[in-house]
């Protein structure tokens, strides 16, 4: 694994991470909060591998995420009587790092963060969210640990369920796959070499058109896949329930660990779609696909292996 916190769209908040680090290393048990939703188990799961591997004590809990709670109610997390508490905000806009006021323990947010891209070396700016903050941290707790490695791939989802990508193109989205892929955690492969992607994405897909192009793939030139792909992709150009953004994504950049057959955005779609409605239920959800998760290295169940 690269050093994230050395990474350009990392560096701009790595002394606020270096210090959250410090005060992890520092105490004698860290109790885990985070809300019960996808993104909240994403980010809690990169820190409590880096506990488990690190031989760290540590406590886990779910909180409520802002729609189950009354709108004007502030969160409220106890003290501790012993240990640091490590609250995990990630509903929270995104905050600039000199902003931040003191709190007791640690606390991770959305940061701001910017990176240069292009053949000018343009500043772009974006939204460093609580997942790859969390992946981070992990790393450096638990360098060499079977869990944090197991569960790196995955730090890219973070910014993939932030609506970011459904206005504009997301900089620190493309930072995060480049730095994933050199670091050989993930594949970035086009669309018809996912042999599983998941049904219902990309509104208007031709799904018998992919099937075809899917076998065909291996024997086209690069001139020819580029022909087909866009072409398979004209019907949903149409619609404006998918930006263009996340659709050049869905098409061209899908993630995927070694030989698995389902990408990472479909994984993150059916996860999504399955999360319970009801507060206790999404709780216990989040805690059991946490545990199964932290056991094998991956999201998806036996029975979900098709979706």
């Amino acid at each position: 694994m690269r050093d994230l916190l050395s990474s350009p769209f990392v560096q701009p908040v790595g002394e606020k991470l270096r210090t959250d680090l410090e005060s992890m290393k520092a105490s004698e048990l860290i109790h885990l909060y985070a809300p019960a939703n996808l993104e909240g188990l994403l980010a809690i799961g990169q820190l409590e591998a880096a506990c488990l591997d690190a031989g760290i004590k540590y406590s886990r809990r779910f909180y409520l995420p802002k729609h189950h709670r009354p709108r004007d109610e502030l969160l409220e997390i106890p003290s501790p009587s012993t240990g640091v508490n490590v609250v995990i905000a990630s509903e929270e806009e995104t905050w600039q790092v000199g902003d931040l006021s003191d709190v007791d323990g640690v606390q991770f947010v959305p940061l701001a963060t910017s990176v240069q891209m292009g053949n000018q070396h343009r500043i772009h700016h974006g939204s460093l969210d609580c997942v790859i903050q969390c992946a981070a941290v992990a790393a450096l707790l638990a360098p060499n640990g079977r869990r944090v490695r197991k569960l790196r791939p995955y730090l890219s989802l973070g910014l993939w369920l932030r609506g970011a990508l459904d206005t504009t193109l997301d900089p620190i989205h493309s930072a995060v796959l480049l730095h994933l892929k050199e670091e050989g955690s993930v594949r970035i492969v086009p669309l018809p070499e996912v042999s599983q992607p998941r049904q219902g994405m990309i509104p208007h897909l031709p799904e018998r058109r992919l099937l075809k192009l899917q076998n065909a793939w291996p024997k086209m030139n690069v001139d020819e896949r580029k022909q087909a792909l866009s072409e398979l992709i004209l019907p949903c150009l149409t619609d404006s329930s998918l930006s263009t953004p996340r659709l050049e994504e869905l098409v061209w950049k899908r993630m995927l660990i070694g030989q698995e057959p389902i990408d990472l955005a479909s994984q993150a779609d059916a996860l999504r779609q399955e999360w319970p409605e009801e507060a206790d239920a999404s709780r216990i959800h989040a805690a059991q696909r946490l545990d199964h998760w932290l056991r094998t290295g991956s999201l998806m169940l036996g029975d979900e292996a098709t979706v």
